[in-house]
Order: structure tokens, then C-alpha cells, then sequence
């Protein structure tokens, strides 16, 4: 896929995100909407993944570790073929599948259920070493939010991802600089997020603007070319990107558009899809 479909199906991916959360009452836009680039290179550029076979035995695996913005996953699944894309209007909906995580009961294409906050990165890590123990050549990718790194549990993944070389692992950070409370900085701040994966024996891949596909591209490939330490993609992001009034906004962390904010949210990817 060239970059301008890419930079459409991010587009799509947004306003999947937009429709799901509205249609909802409820879900975490912001974080979804900062991460729509990563989504769409990940599910159609980079992934060994094949939708009407979910579970083959090499496919690569996907673990969304801040699994609340499961609206941003569950869109590009959909666009990917996963399953329905009108399926996203149920998001949070008395007995649908699509639930406010991700279940890898439920979901074709989810490989890890998420939520608690620091946990997917943990089972990221497993199913990384579990192929290297097997020899088998699948690469296994995680995407953690940057307030979510502050939970313990995601340096003792790091230090044993780093101690057993899993260069088949690569976590993405979504550095948007925004959790529930405010700034990262003001709340608890894990900065200078590269040093500490560098000490935890990570390659580290600094990308300037997470929201820029040709940089996405130029880190991912990197990170392909890394042998015997795992590797972290610290990508700057703008929280509640394509959506004016949700942009570097901490309000729109975990609220849902109303009748009114849909509609004009929806104008905006409208017309930046037909400027594209």
C-alpha cells in the first residue's frame, strides 16, 4: 500500500473511532486517535496477518498494552476485513462482541485480551519468547501509551525482554504526552523515555512525528534490520489528531462525542478524506 492509501485508511481508521465512540456514548477517542497512523501502517503495511485465517500458526502477533483504546484497534480491524465495519456502530452495546477491551475470545484478529495497564506488554513479551524457544519466525509488536509506562510491571517486561535478546519484540510507545489527569509531565513523568529503554538493553528508535507515515515506515524497517535486543519505537504523537477540538485536549481522553461534536468531527475527516 502506497502512502497516500495509507493516509486514507488513517483517515477511515478515525472516523471509525469517531462513529464507535458516538454511537457508544462512551470510549477513549483521544489516545485512538493519536495512535491512527501506527494502526494503519501496522495492519496493512507491516503485519504477517491474514483476515479470513485469524489464527494461523505464524502470523505476526499485536498486543494493544493500552488496551482502553480498543475503538482505534477494533476500526482498523475492521477496515483490514476482520470483521464488518458497520459491526462498529455496537461498540460498549448490551451483547455485542465489541467490548470496551479487546477479548481474544470474542474478536477475530485480537491476540491478547488488555485493559489493566501495564499487563499487554507482559504477555507481549511471553509470546516473544515462546517463538524463540519454539524457533518459530513470527515477530510479536505491542503499542503502550506514554502514562501507562508508569506502572512497574511494564520495566520488569523490559528488563527481561532486554536480558533474553528478543529482537523479534518491538513495543511502540505512544508518546501523545496526555493521560486522564493532564500531561505526563505534571502527572508522574517518564522522561526521557529513550534512556531508560536504552538501559533496559533496548534499540531505541526516536520518531519525531508519530502521526507522519513516511517516519513510521523508516522506524519500522529499522527495526527489522535489529538482531539480539528488542526494540522501542518512541513515537511523538498530537492526542485527539484529526479532530479539531479534540487535538491536545485532555478532556477527550475518555469521553464520547455528543450529537453535535459528532457531526462536526465527522465533516472534518470528510473533508481532509477528499483533500487527500
Amino acid at each position: 500500500m502506497n502512502k497516500l492509501e495509507l493516509q486514507r485508511t488513517a483517515n477511515e481508521i478515525r472516523k471509525g473511532i469517531v462513529t464507535s465512540t458516538h454511537a457508544a456514548k462512551a470510549g477513549h477517542p483521544g489516545g485512538s486517535l493519536s495512535a491512527a497512523e501506527i494502526f494503519a501502517y501496522l495492519y496493512f503495511e507491516e503485519l504477517n496477518i491474514d483476515p479470513k485465517d485469524p489464527k494461523k500458526a505464524d502470523r505476526d502477533r499485536f498486543v494493544l498494552s493500552k488496551g482502553h483504546t480498543a475503538p482505534g484497534l477494533y476500526s482498523a480491524l475492521a477496515q483490514r476485513g476482520f470483521f464488518p465495519v458497520e459491526d462498529l456502530k455496537t461498540l460498549r452495546h448490551t451483547g455485542s462482541y465489541l467490548q470496551g477491551h479487546p477479548d481474544m475470545k470474542k474478536i477475530p484478529g485480537v491476540d491478547m485480551s488488555t485493559g489493566s495497564l501495564g499487563q499487554g506488554i507482559s504477555a507481549a513479551v511471553g509470546m516473544a519468547l515462546a517463538a524463540k524457544l519454539r524457533g518459530h519466525s513470527y515477530r510479536v509488536y505491542t503499542l503502550l501509551g506514554d502514562g501507562e509506562i508508569q506502572e512497574g510491571q511494564v520495566w520488569e517486561a523490559s528488563m527481561l525482554a532486554g536480558f533474553r535478546k528478543l529482537d523479534n519484540l518491538v513495543v511502540i510507545v505512544d508518546n501523545n504526552n496526555l493521560q486522564i489527569d493532564g500531561s505526563i509531565e505534571e502527572v508522574n513523568s517518564p522522561y526521557p523515555i529513550d534512556k531508560k529503554f536504552e538501559a533496559f538493553n533496548f534499540h531505541v528508535i526516536k520518531v519525531e512525528d508519530g502521526n507522519d507515515l513516511d517516519q513510521l515506515a523508516a522506524a519500522f524497517a529499522e527495526a527489522r534490520t535489529v538482531k539480539g535486543m528488542p526494540t522501542a519505537i518512541i513515537a511523538k504523537t498530537l492526542k485527539g489528531k484529526g479532530v479539531s477540538f479534540m487535538e491536545n485536549n485532555v478532556d477527550w481522553h475518555g469521553k464520547a462525542p455528543n450529537d453535535e461534536q459528532y457531526a462536526q468531527a465527522m465533516q472534518e475527516l470528510e473533508k481532509a478524506g477528499e483533500q487527500l
